[in-house]
């Protein structure tokens, strides 16, 4: 199973280890709150602004190489349209190992 990690941040950025410092710093900042609001309009059955959360979300996971994660929450985005939950528990693990790994 993949692991988020640092290399398409270092292909974006280069050597520039302060605009790659700074881009964690944003995705520690945005990603809780994203996660918190999709976790919310989940929750409360809101499947298409829980979709609209997906697809911000979506981005940080690609950010942090995760390509099959990518490819699943695209999935779930589509899904989530459509009013099914299918890949819930797959999104969430996802969603916990880039908790861990930015430490939050």
């Amino acid at each position: 199973m993949e692991q988020p990690n640092l290399v398409f941040i270092k292909e974006i950025v280069g050597d520039d280890a302060a605009f790659q410092e700074s881009l964690l710093e944003i995705i520690k900042k945005e990603f809780p709150e994203e996660v918190k609001l999709f976790i919310k309009n989940f929750s409360q059955k809101k499947y298409e602004e829980a979709s609209n959360n997906v697809h911000k979300l979506k981005h940080k996971i690609s950010l942090l190489g995760l390509k099959e994660g990518f490819d699943m929450a695209t999935d779930f985005e589509n899904e989530l349209k459509e009013g099914k939950t299918t890949l819930h528990s797959s999104f969430l693990e996802i969603l916990n190992k880039i908790g861990l790994y930015l430490h939050l």
